[in-house]
């Protein structure tokens, strides 16, 4: 089956995602890893070093000449290209910079990984040739990949990523193509408000129910969980309780991620202007825990996201400390309280019955046509989900 993830990491960049085949030379990219992994590690030891004799972190130009030199004398380290090595060195001084940055505010160092669980190498300007079709040659192998969809842009980095089951996926970043601006339509704008309960109210009144993919899975999992951490470690049967359990949890996240896609067209189908409310995701995970994980808010407003800007579609956030929920949608009057609990409420002022997310939803829908710059909005009409 053809695999292929696009996120877009900034207004130029985007990333495609591409499966390669399983092959015996696979191997060889495996074991690239692996040493990778080595090298990851032993950049770290050296840094926790220089953190404790001097208390800052090791320069990375340094840092990359001193594994320059160990490459020449490791044969199993010269599997790593040069630039492999570097974005390694990149990366993990990047990760102290932001640990002194933050330094006291719960951001940790850089820390050791198990090599057999390390996840990939990237390789920038060289080391890899596209040779048409679906084959790519890195190193000296060709390998090839399922070709789901066309390169377009300039490439900017490549790497080889390993998941938890053994499979390899090839991960491309390029230039995007700069779209015109789109003009939008003011009778297709719409107002959403995520829910614990209700994944998605709509301003027009329709409701999206989470399927909630963990929940369903959650005791095969726990089966799954329980077979695996009765099996002796280092055991043959260890490993494949291991990666039966793996297989559980990759089935939900492709599940989950299945679902995002098909509801982020269908919703960018109907509406050109989608308002949303700015999430305090890390905030939320503090007070609900696993349901805000099987949620997954965040990743569903990414592939939103994305799939508005490929259709000349407009995501909007308003500003999240807006009480959308305690705002009355019909004049505009605001509760000083309004407990969770609390479902639905009469107005003071005008006496209009608010149910607590069609009211979110028809406020964020109007302060998001204000963010836009969009005037004269108008309802859009109940929407009804297959």
């Amino acid at each position: 089956m053809a695999l292929y993830i696009y996120m877009i990491y900034n207004g130029s960049m985007k990333t495609l995602k591409f499966k390669l085949y399983q092959s015996k030379r696979n191997r060889h990219l495996k074991r690239t890893i692996n040493a990778a992994g080595v090298i990851y590690n032993h950049c770290i030891a050296l840094h926790k070093r220089y953190y404790r004799m001097w208390g800052k972190h090791l320069n990375g130009a340094k840092l990359q000449a001193h594994i320059a030199k160990l490459r020449k004398r490791k044969d199993f380290w010269q599997l790593v290209g040069s630039q492999a090595v570097q974005d390694i060195c990149q990366r993990i001084e990047k990760g102290y910079q932001l640990f002194f940055k933050h330094h006291g505010k719960g951001v940790r160092p850089p820390g050791f990984k198990k090599v057999r669980r390390y996840k990939s190498f990237t390789l920038k300007q060289a080391g890899y040739k596209f040779l048409g079709g679906n084959r790519i040659k890195i190193g000296n192998r060709v390998y090839q990949y399922w070709n789901s969809r066309p390169i377009e842009g300039k490439i900017k980095t490549l790497t080889i990523k390993r998941t938890l089951l053994g499979e390899l996926f090839m991960v491309i970043v390029v230039d995007s193509v700069v779209e015109p601006e789109a003009k939008f339509e003011t009778s297709r704008i719409a107002g959403f408000d995520f829910g614990l309960k209700t994944f998605l109210t709509c301003s027009d009144g329709s409701k999206i129910e989470s399927p909630q993919f963990l929940k369903q899975s959650l005791n095969a999992i726990k089966k799954a969980s329980r077979q695996h951490s009765k099996k002796r470690k280092g055991s043959a049967n260890r490993e494949r309780a291991r990666l039966n359990l793996v297989r559980k949890h990759e089935d939900v996240v492709n599940r989950r991620s299945d679902w995002f896609w098909k509801l982020a067209q269908w919703l960018t189908d109907k509406f050109d202007v989608l308002c949303f409310e700015t999430l305090n995701l890390k905030g939320m995970q503090r007070i609900w825990g696993r349901k805000i994980s099987d949620l997954a808010f965040g990743e569903f407003l990414e592939i939103l996201k994305w799939v508005a800007k490929k259709k000349h579609k407009q995501v909007v956030f308003i500003d999240p400390w807006y009480p959308s929920s305690k705002t009355c949608s019909h004049c505009g009057y605001v509760l000083k309280e309004l407990d969770l609990s609390v479902r639905e409420w009469r107005c003071p002022s005008c006496q209009s019955v608010n149910g607590r997310d069609e009211n979110a939803a028809k406020n964020i829908q109007a302060v998001g046509a204000s963010t836009a710059g969009l005037d004269d909005v108008r309802r859009a009409m109940p929407a009804i989900v297959a």
